[in-house]
Protein backbone atom coordinates (compact mmCIF):
# COMPACT_ATOMS: atom_id res chain seq x y z
CA UNK A 1 0.00 0.00 0.00
CA UNK A 2 1.24 3.46 -0.89
CA UNK A 3 0.24 6.66 0.88
CA UNK A 4 -0.23 10.19 -0.42
CA UNK A 5 -0.10 13.56 1.31
CA UNK A 6 -3.40 15.34 1.80
CA UNK A 7 -1.60 18.56 0.86
CA UNK A 8 -0.82 16.93 -2.53
CA UNK A 9 2.63 18.51 -2.78
CA UNK A 10 4.82 15.56 -1.80
CA UNK A 11 5.67 12.26 -3.48
CA UNK A 12 3.66 9.17 -2.60
CA UNK A 13 5.41 6.77 -0.26
CA UNK A 14 5.24 3.31 1.31
CA UNK A 15 3.69 2.35 4.66
CA UNK A 16 7.19 1.99 6.10
CA UNK A 17 8.27 5.48 5.07
CA UNK A 18 4.93 6.98 6.13
CA UNK A 19 5.40 5.47 9.61
CA UNK A 20 9.02 6.58 9.91
CA UNK A 21 8.39 10.09 8.57
CA UNK A 22 5.12 10.57 10.43
CA UNK A 23 4.13 13.57 8.35
CA UNK A 24 4.76 14.31 4.67
CA UNK A 25 7.45 16.83 3.60
CA UNK A 26 4.69 19.26 2.58
CA UNK A 27 3.30 19.11 6.16
CA UNK A 28 0.31 17.06 4.98
CA UNK A 29 -1.10 13.95 6.65
CA UNK A 30 -0.63 10.65 4.86
CA UNK A 31 -3.68 8.79 3.54
CA UNK A 32 -3.87 5.35 1.86
CA UNK A 33 -4.06 5.35 -1.94
CA UNK A 34 -6.96 2.90 -1.90
CA UNK A 35 -9.41 1.23 0.46
CA UNK A 36 -10.65 -2.20 -0.58
CA UNK A 37 -13.80 -3.26 1.30
CA UNK A 38 -13.70 -6.64 3.03
CA UNK A 39 -16.11 -9.27 1.65
CA UNK A 40 -19.63 -9.28 3.08
CA UNK A 41 -18.96 -12.80 4.36
CA UNK A 42 -16.35 -11.35 6.72
CA UNK A 43 -19.03 -9.43 8.62
CA UNK A 44 -21.62 -12.18 8.27
CA UNK A 45 -19.23 -14.62 9.97
CA UNK A 46 -17.56 -12.18 12.35
CA UNK A 47 -18.78 -14.15 15.39
CA UNK A 48 -16.51 -17.02 14.40
CA UNK A 49 -13.38 -14.82 14.41
CA UNK A 50 -11.14 -13.88 17.33
CA UNK A 51 -10.17 -10.24 17.93
CA UNK A 52 -6.74 -10.92 16.48
CA UNK A 53 -8.20 -12.53 13.34
CA UNK A 54 -10.57 -9.59 12.82
CA UNK A 55 -7.75 -7.08 13.26
CA UNK A 56 -5.34 -8.92 10.99
CA UNK A 57 -7.82 -9.03 8.10
CA UNK A 58 -8.80 -5.40 8.63
CA UNK A 59 -5.26 -3.94 8.71
CA UNK A 60 -3.49 -6.27 6.28
CA UNK A 61 -4.04 -4.22 3.11
CA UNK A 62 -2.70 -1.06 4.74
CA UNK A 63 0.70 -2.49 5.76
CA UNK A 64 1.45 -4.95 2.96
CA UNK A 65 3.96 -5.79 1.64
CA UNK A 66 6.33 -4.06 4.09
CA UNK A 67 5.41 -6.30 7.02
CA UNK A 68 5.21 -10.06 6.30
CA UNK A 69 1.94 -11.70 7.31
CA UNK A 70 3.53 -13.88 9.99
CA UNK A 71 5.13 -10.81 11.62
CA UNK A 72 1.89 -8.83 11.30
CA UNK A 73 -0.06 -11.58 13.05
CA UNK A 74 2.44 -11.48 15.90
CA UNK A 75 2.21 -7.67 16.12
CA UNK A 76 -1.58 -7.84 16.25
CA UNK A 77 -1.57 -10.58 18.91
CA UNK A 78 0.78 -8.55 21.14
CA UNK A 79 -1.18 -5.34 20.58
CA UNK A 80 -4.54 -6.86 21.56
CA UNK A 81 -3.60 -8.61 24.78
CA UNK A 82 -6.54 -7.18 26.77
CA UNK A 83 -10.35 -7.02 26.60
CA UNK A 84 -12.77 -4.64 24.85
CA UNK A 85 -16.09 -5.25 26.62
CA UNK A 86 -19.42 -3.67 25.69
CA UNK A 87 -21.51 -2.76 28.74
CA UNK A 88 -25.24 -2.21 28.24
CA UNK A 89 -26.77 0.71 30.16
CA UNK A 90 -30.31 0.44 28.74
CA UNK A 91 -32.09 -0.81 25.62
CA UNK A 92 -30.77 2.04 23.48
CA UNK A 93 -27.36 2.87 24.96
CA UNK A 94 -24.22 0.79 25.54
CA UNK A 95 -20.63 1.74 26.20
CA UNK A 96 -17.51 0.22 24.67
CA UNK A 97 -14.81 0.17 27.33
CA UNK A 98 -11.40 0.89 25.82
CA UNK A 99 -9.43 1.26 29.05
CA UNK A 100 -8.38 -2.27 29.88
CA UNK A 101 -4.83 -1.91 28.49
CA UNK A 102 -1.59 -1.11 30.33
CA UNK A 103 -2.17 2.67 30.62
CA UNK A 104 -5.97 2.37 30.85
CA UNK A 105 -6.73 4.48 27.78
CA UNK A 106 -7.94 3.75 24.24
CA UNK A 107 -4.64 4.94 22.83
CA UNK A 108 -2.89 1.79 24.07
CA UNK A 109 -4.00 0.01 20.87
CA UNK A 110 -2.47 2.48 18.43
CA UNK A 111 0.65 3.07 20.52
CA UNK A 112 1.41 -0.63 20.93
CA UNK A 113 0.78 -1.35 17.25
CA UNK A 114 2.96 1.52 16.08
CA UNK A 115 5.78 0.71 18.51
CA UNK A 116 5.94 -2.84 17.19
CA UNK A 117 5.85 -1.71 13.56
CA UNK A 118 8.63 0.79 14.15
CA UNK A 119 10.63 -1.78 16.11
CA UNK A 120 10.36 -4.16 13.16
CA UNK A 121 11.39 -1.51 10.63
CA UNK A 122 14.29 -0.38 12.82
CA UNK A 123 15.69 -3.79 13.79
CA UNK A 124 18.59 -3.66 11.32
CA UNK A 125 18.99 0.10 11.28
CA UNK A 126 21.99 1.66 13.01
CA UNK A 127 20.38 5.10 12.94
CA UNK A 128 18.21 5.89 15.95
CA UNK A 129 14.68 7.22 15.48
CA UNK A 130 13.31 9.97 17.71
CA UNK A 131 9.56 9.76 18.26
CA UNK A 132 8.26 13.27 18.90
CA UNK A 133 4.73 13.38 20.28
CA UNK A 134 2.33 16.02 21.62
CA UNK A 135 -0.29 14.94 24.14
CA UNK A 136 -3.42 16.48 25.60
CA UNK A 137 -3.64 13.67 28.13
CA UNK A 138 -3.64 9.95 27.36
CA UNK A 139 -1.45 9.78 24.24
CA UNK A 140 1.68 10.51 26.25
CA UNK A 141 1.28 7.66 28.71
CA UNK A 142 0.25 5.18 26.04
CA UNK A 143 3.19 6.08 23.80
CA UNK A 144 5.63 6.05 26.71
CA UNK A 145 4.47 2.57 27.75
CA UNK A 146 4.28 1.24 24.18
CA UNK A 147 7.79 2.37 23.23
CA UNK A 148 9.54 1.77 26.56
CA UNK A 149 12.78 -0.09 25.88
CA UNK A 150 12.22 -0.41 22.10
CA UNK A 151 15.65 -0.74 20.49
CA UNK A 152 16.89 2.26 18.55
CA UNK A 153 13.91 4.45 19.44
CA UNK A 154 13.98 7.55 21.67
CA UNK A 155 10.70 9.17 22.71
CA UNK A 156 10.18 12.87 23.49
CA UNK A 157 6.71 13.78 24.79
CA UNK A 158 5.41 17.36 24.90
CA UNK A 159 2.50 18.08 27.23
CA UNK A 160 0.81 21.30 28.40
CA UNK A 161 1.78 22.19 31.95
CA UNK A 162 -1.11 22.02 34.41
CA UNK A 163 -3.55 20.79 31.76
CA UNK A 164 -3.31 17.01 32.20
CA UNK A 165 -4.48 15.04 35.22
CA UNK A 166 -2.00 14.04 37.94
CA UNK A 167 -2.20 10.37 36.94
CA UNK A 168 -1.76 11.16 33.25
CA UNK A 169 1.31 13.21 34.12
CA UNK A 170 2.76 10.40 36.22
CA UNK A 171 2.31 7.93 33.37
CA UNK A 172 4.38 9.99 30.96
CA UNK A 173 7.04 11.47 33.28
CA UNK A 174 8.15 8.55 35.46
CA UNK A 175 9.32 5.75 33.16
CA UNK A 176 12.85 6.95 32.38
CA UNK A 177 15.02 4.87 30.01
CA UNK A 178 14.35 6.02 26.44
CA UNK A 179 11.37 8.24 27.42
CA UNK A 180 11.75 12.03 27.99
CA UNK A 181 8.97 14.43 28.96
CA UNK A 182 8.87 18.14 28.08
CA UNK A 183 6.43 20.25 30.11
CA UNK A 184 5.24 23.11 27.89
CA UNK A 185 4.09 26.50 29.16
CA UNK A 186 1.09 26.59 26.81
CA UNK A 187 -1.78 24.55 25.38
CA UNK A 188 -1.95 21.24 23.53
CA UNK A 189 -2.24 23.19 20.27
CA UNK A 190 1.10 24.85 21.09
CA UNK A 191 2.64 21.41 21.69
CA UNK A 192 1.24 20.06 18.42
CA UNK A 193 2.45 23.07 16.43
CA UNK A 194 5.98 22.64 17.84
CA UNK A 195 6.00 18.99 16.75
CA UNK A 196 4.85 19.88 13.24
CA UNK A 197 7.46 22.65 13.02
CA UNK A 198 10.25 20.28 14.07
CA UNK A 199 9.44 17.92 11.19
CA UNK A 200 10.05 20.72 8.71
CA UNK A 201 13.21 22.07 10.34
CA UNK A 202 16.07 20.84 8.14
CA UNK A 203 18.64 21.69 10.79
CA UNK A 204 16.98 19.00 12.91
CA UNK A 205 15.99 16.51 10.22
CA UNK A 206 19.51 16.53 8.72
CA UNK A 207 20.86 15.45 12.10
CA UNK A 208 18.20 13.01 13.31
CA UNK A 209 15.34 10.84 12.07
CA UNK A 210 12.12 12.27 13.51
CA UNK A 211 8.70 10.65 13.50
CA UNK A 212 5.45 11.24 15.37
CA UNK A 213 3.30 8.94 17.48
CA UNK A 214 0.27 11.20 17.47
CA UNK A 215 -2.73 10.07 15.47
CA UNK A 216 -1.24 12.00 12.56
CA UNK A 217 0.96 8.89 12.13
CA UNK A 218 -0.82 6.23 10.07
CA UNK A 219 0.43 3.40 12.32
CA UNK A 220 -1.07 5.09 15.40
CA UNK A 221 -4.31 6.08 13.68
CA UNK A 222 -5.41 3.09 11.60
CA UNK A 223 -5.41 0.34 14.30
CA UNK A 224 -8.13 2.24 16.12
CA UNK A 225 -10.59 0.87 13.57
CA UNK A 226 -10.27 -2.53 15.26
CA UNK A 227 -12.49 -1.88 18.24
CA UNK A 228 -15.43 -0.57 16.21
CA UNK A 229 -15.44 -4.04 14.66
CA UNK A 230 -15.13 -5.67 18.09
CA UNK A 231 -18.20 -3.75 19.30
CA UNK A 232 -20.16 -4.69 16.18
CA UNK A 233 -19.33 -8.35 16.80
CA UNK A 234 -20.82 -8.11 20.30
CA UNK A 235 -23.98 -6.21 19.31
CA UNK A 236 -25.02 -7.02 15.74
CA UNK A 237 -27.26 -10.00 16.54
CA UNK A 238 -29.41 -7.91 18.85
CA UNK A 239 -29.26 -4.48 17.15
CA UNK A 240 -29.43 -3.60 13.45
CA UNK A 241 -28.95 0.19 13.54
CA UNK A 242 -25.73 0.66 15.53
CA UNK A 243 -24.39 4.20 15.91
CA UNK A 244 -21.14 5.23 17.59
CA UNK A 245 -20.84 8.35 19.73
CA UNK A 246 -17.14 9.17 19.96
CA UNK A 247 -15.70 11.73 22.40
CA UNK A 248 -13.65 13.73 19.92
CA UNK A 249 -10.59 15.95 20.28
CA UNK A 250 -8.06 15.46 17.50
CA UNK A 251 -10.66 13.30 15.63
CA UNK A 252 -8.32 10.36 15.00
CA UNK A 253 -10.54 7.88 16.81
CA UNK A 254 -13.80 8.70 15.02
CA UNK A 255 -11.88 8.92 11.73
CA UNK A 256 -10.64 5.36 12.27
CA UNK A 257 -14.24 4.27 12.84
CA UNK A 258 -15.10 5.80 9.48
CA UNK A 259 -12.29 3.78 7.92
CA UNK A 260 -13.94 0.66 9.37
CA UNK A 261 -17.14 1.82 7.68
CA UNK A 262 -15.24 2.13 4.37
CA UNK A 263 -14.04 -1.45 4.85
CA UNK A 264 -17.69 -2.53 4.91
CA UNK A 265 -18.58 -2.40 8.60
CA UNK A 266 -22.40 -1.97 8.53
CA UNK A 267 -22.48 1.32 10.44
CA UNK A 268 -24.55 4.16 8.99
CA UNK A 269 -23.75 7.02 11.31
CA UNK A 270 -21.29 8.53 13.76
CA UNK A 271 -21.69 11.18 16.45
CA UNK A 272 -18.75 13.45 17.25
CA UNK A 273 -19.31 14.45 20.87
CA UNK A 274 -17.33 17.56 21.74
CA UNK A 275 -16.66 19.59 24.84
CA UNK A 276 -16.37 23.40 24.56
CA UNK A 277 -13.74 22.89 21.84
CA UNK A 278 -16.37 22.52 19.16
CA UNK A 279 -14.94 23.55 15.80
CA UNK A 280 -16.56 20.57 14.03
CA UNK A 281 -19.95 21.04 15.72
CA UNK A 282 -19.95 24.60 14.40
CA UNK A 283 -18.73 23.53 10.96
CA UNK A 284 -21.60 21.09 10.43
CA UNK A 285 -24.05 23.92 11.11
CA UNK A 286 -22.35 26.77 9.24
CA UNK A 287 -20.09 25.04 6.67
CA UNK A 288 -17.34 27.34 7.98
CA UNK A 289 -14.28 25.57 9.37
CA UNK A 290 -12.81 28.00 11.88
CA UNK A 291 -10.23 26.57 14.30
CA UNK A 292 -9.84 28.55 17.50
CA UNK A 293 -7.39 28.43 20.42
CA UNK A 294 -8.32 25.52 22.68
CA UNK A 295 -9.98 26.12 26.05
CA UNK A 296 -9.38 24.04 29.15
CA UNK A 297 -12.12 21.62 30.28
CA UNK A 298 -12.51 18.66 32.61
CA UNK A 299 -12.38 16.37 29.55
CA UNK A 300 -8.86 17.55 28.83
CA UNK A 301 -7.86 14.97 26.19
CA UNK A 302 -10.42 16.66 23.92
CA UNK A 303 -9.07 20.19 24.44
CA UNK A 304 -8.06 20.63 20.82
CA UNK A 305 -8.83 23.79 18.88
CA UNK A 306 -7.52 22.62 15.49
CA UNK A 307 -8.18 18.87 15.09
CA UNK A 308 -5.56 17.42 12.73
CA UNK A 309 -7.54 14.41 11.57
CA UNK A 310 -10.60 16.26 10.34
CA UNK A 311 -8.92 16.64 6.93
CA UNK A 312 -8.80 12.82 6.73
CA UNK A 313 -12.52 12.66 7.49
CA UNK A 314 -13.23 15.09 4.66
CA UNK A 315 -11.08 12.94 2.36
CA UNK A 316 -12.99 9.77 3.30
CA UNK A 317 -16.21 11.41 2.16
CA UNK A 318 -14.60 12.89 -0.98
CA UNK A 319 -14.75 16.43 0.41
CA UNK A 320 -18.51 16.41 -0.15
CA UNK A 321 -20.21 18.32 2.68
CA UNK A 322 -23.61 16.66 2.24
CA UNK A 323 -22.11 13.16 2.23
CA UNK A 324 -20.15 14.04 5.35
CA UNK A 325 -23.20 15.41 7.11
CA UNK A 326 -25.24 12.31 6.22
CA UNK A 327 -22.63 10.21 8.05
CA UNK A 328 -21.74 12.55 10.91
CA UNK A 329 -23.63 14.49 13.58
CA UNK A 330 -21.87 16.58 16.20
CA UNK A 331 -22.90 18.02 19.55
CA UNK A 332 -21.05 20.14 22.10
CA UNK A 333 -21.34 20.09 25.91
CA UNK A 334 -20.21 22.21 28.84
CA UNK A 335 -18.33 20.97 31.91
CA UNK A 336 -21.51 21.35 33.94
CA UNK A 337 -23.48 19.17 31.52
CA UNK A 338 -20.64 16.65 31.59
CA UNK A 339 -20.74 16.43 35.38
CA UNK A 340 -24.52 16.03 35.34
CA UNK A 341 -24.15 13.13 32.89
CA UNK A 342 -21.54 11.44 35.11
CA UNK A 343 -23.89 11.69 38.09
CA UNK A 344 -26.87 10.49 36.01
CA UNK A 345 -25.03 7.36 34.87
CA UNK A 346 -23.90 6.60 38.41
CA UNK A 347 -27.36 7.18 39.88
CA UNK A 348 -29.41 5.42 37.21
CA UNK A 349 -27.09 2.62 36.10
CA UNK A 350 -24.46 2.35 38.86
CA UNK A 351 -21.90 3.08 36.13
CA UNK A 352 -18.83 5.19 36.86
CA UNK A 353 -17.72 7.07 33.74
CA UNK A 354 -14.84 9.45 33.16
CA UNK A 355 -15.56 12.96 31.78
CA UNK A 356 -14.80 11.94 28.18
CA UNK A 357 -17.16 8.98 28.28
CA UNK A 358 -19.80 11.26 29.81
CA UNK A 359 -19.56 13.58 26.80
CA UNK A 360 -20.05 10.52 24.55
CA UNK A 361 -23.09 9.48 26.61
CA UNK A 362 -24.64 12.92 26.12
CA UNK A 363 -24.08 12.57 22.38
CA UNK A 364 -26.01 9.29 22.43
CA UNK A 365 -28.91 10.85 24.31
CA UNK A 366 -29.23 13.75 21.88
CA UNK A 367 -28.93 11.56 18.79
CA UNK A 368 -31.60 9.16 20.09
CA UNK A 369 -34.12 12.00 20.46
CA UNK A 370 -34.43 12.05 16.67
CA UNK A 371 -33.49 8.41 15.98
CA UNK A 372 -35.43 6.35 18.48
CA UNK A 373 -34.76 2.95 16.86
CA UNK A 374 -30.98 3.25 16.89
CA UNK A 375 -28.68 1.61 19.40
CA UNK A 376 -25.98 4.12 20.33
CA UNK A 377 -22.59 3.02 21.65
CA UNK A 378 -20.45 5.65 23.34
CA UNK A 379 -16.74 5.04 23.67
CA UNK A 380 -15.42 5.06 27.23
CA UNK A 381 -11.91 6.13 26.36
CA UNK A 382 -10.14 6.15 29.73
CA UNK A 383 -10.55 4.61 33.16
CA UNK A 384 -12.42 6.98 35.48
CA UNK A 385 -9.67 6.93 38.11
CA UNK A 386 -7.37 8.72 35.66
CA UNK A 387 -9.58 11.72 36.46
CA UNK A 388 -9.93 10.91 40.15
CA UNK A 389 -10.56 14.42 41.52
CA UNK A 390 -13.40 15.14 39.11
CA UNK A 391 -15.00 11.70 39.38
CA UNK A 392 -14.95 11.49 43.18
CA UNK A 393 -16.21 15.06 43.51
CA UNK A 394 -19.15 14.42 41.15
CA UNK A 395 -20.38 11.05 42.42
CA UNK A 396 -19.26 11.63 46.03
CA UNK A 397 -17.85 8.13 46.25
CA UNK A 398 -14.25 7.09 46.93
CA UNK A 399 -12.72 5.07 44.08
CA UNK A 400 -10.12 2.33 44.45
CA UNK A 401 -7.13 2.57 42.13
CA UNK A 402 -6.48 -0.24 39.62
CA UNK A 403 -3.06 -1.90 39.64
CA UNK A 404 -1.96 -0.06 36.47
CA UNK A 405 -2.57 3.29 38.20
CA UNK A 406 -1.13 2.30 41.59
CA UNK A 407 2.13 1.28 39.93
CA UNK A 408 2.98 4.88 38.92
CA UNK A 409 1.62 6.84 41.89
CA UNK A 410 4.72 6.57 44.06
CA UNK A 411 7.19 7.37 41.29
CA UNK A 412 9.02 10.68 40.90
CA UNK A 413 8.09 13.01 38.08
CA UNK A 414 10.94 13.95 35.75
CA UNK A 415 10.32 16.64 33.14
CA UNK A 416 12.04 19.55 31.43
CA UNK A 417 10.08 22.82 31.26
CA UNK A 418 10.07 24.60 27.88
CA UNK A 419 8.23 27.67 26.61
CA UNK A 420 8.69 27.83 22.83
CA UNK A 421 9.96 26.06 19.73
CA UNK A 422 13.53 27.27 20.23
CA UNK A 423 13.58 25.52 23.61
CA UNK A 424 12.42 22.28 21.96
CA UNK A 425 15.00 22.57 19.20
CA UNK A 426 17.80 23.19 21.68
CA UNK A 427 16.73 20.15 23.72
CA UNK A 428 16.69 17.90 20.67
CA UNK A 429 20.05 19.10 19.39
CA UNK A 430 21.67 18.58 22.78
CA UNK A 431 20.10 15.16 23.38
Amino acid sequence: MNYYSLNHKAPNTSFKDAVIKGIAPDKGLYFPESITPLPESFFENIDELSHSEIAFEAIKQFVSPEIPEAILKQIVEETLSFDFPVVKLNNNISTLELYHGPTMAFKDVGARFMARCLGYFNQNNDREVTVLVATSGDTGGAVANGFLGVKGVNVVILYPSGKVSDIQEKQLTTLGQNIKALEVNGTFDDCQEMVKTAFLDEELTNKMQLTSANSINVARWLPQLFYFMFAYKQLHKEHKDIVFSVPSGNFGNICAGMMAQQLGLPINHFVASNNANNVVTRYLISRLYEPKPSVQTISNAMDVGAPSNFIRIKEIYKNNFETLRSNLTSYSYSDEETKEAMLEMYTNYNYVADPHGAVGYLGCKDYLKENKNAHCVFLETAHPTKFLDVVEDVINEKQSLPEQIQSVMGKTKESVVISNYNDLKAFLLEA
